[in-house]
């Protein structure tokens, strides 16, 4: 009897070894694709309302300026640093969790852009640099134009709103672009008129994803 016990227990052992086998040999020949559907399954909330209202409501602020109907204060400021910046670095973190690479590399980067503009303008306050010139401020607007076009030719596979959004996105550096470089205020105030469309379209997608979620259907085409 204990004969066969022990025979039945080996043979236990080695059943479960070449199962644990199999399914480490499955593991190794798994593709790449395969094993992140296994390990990036999330059903966490969609964070691009978030950083599409980041950026809208932000826009929208500072391009009032640009447009010559407020002034520069500290709100403009304060919403740079916390929502345009803070929150869409936060929602870039999550679209990486998403494994959305488009979300993260966009809410990522115009969440420290906002961030930088915010310094730009406090560092000269706190004393501790010079304020920029025209010409750094031109050059600051030219890198990010050129980071804004690369986007807007991805959005040619996405919705067109977004498309249009980006494209106006880049009308907006380009404008600024030369209104820094010609201190002609007609540019800047051209540049505020489009980072208020640009902002209103960003801020109408974010908000009709959330809607659309809301009311479980789509009633507005995002």
């Amino acid at each position: 009897m204990r004969f066969w016990c022990k025979c039945y227990g080996g043979l236990h052992r080695l059943t479960e070894n070449l199962m644990m086998a199999r399914q480490t040999d499955n593991m190794e020949h798994m593709d790449e694709k395969s094993r992140n559907n296994i390990f990036l399954i999330d059903d966490t909330a969609n964070p691009a309302p978030l950083g599409l209202c980041a950026f809208g409501m932000t826009t929208i602020l500072l391009s009032l300026h640009n447009a010559g109907f407020t002034e520069a204060g500290s709100p403009v400021f304060a919403m740079a640093m916390f929502y345009g910046g803070i929150a869409q670095v936060i929602a870039g973190i999550l679209e990486w969790k998403k494994n959305n690479t488009f979300g993260m590399v966009t809410f990522g980067s115009f969440g420290f852009f906002w961030i930088s503009f915010a310094f730009i303008g406090f560092l000269p306050k706190l004393g501790l640099s010079d304020p920029p010139t025209n010409l750094e401020l031109a050059a600051f607007l030219s890198v990010w134009g050129l980071f804004a076009l690369g986007l807007f030719i991805c959005t040619f596979k996405m919705h067109k709103v977004l498309q249009f959004t980006l494209l106006m996105v880049v009308l907006l550096v380009v404008f600024l672009v030369i209104g820094e470089l010609t201190e002609l205020t007609l540019f800047t105030n051209l540049g505020g008129v489009a980072g208020v469309i640009a902002g209103l379209l960003a801020l109408y997608i974010g908000m009709g994803q959330v809607i659309n979620e809301i009311f479980g259907r789509k009633i507005f085409p995002v």
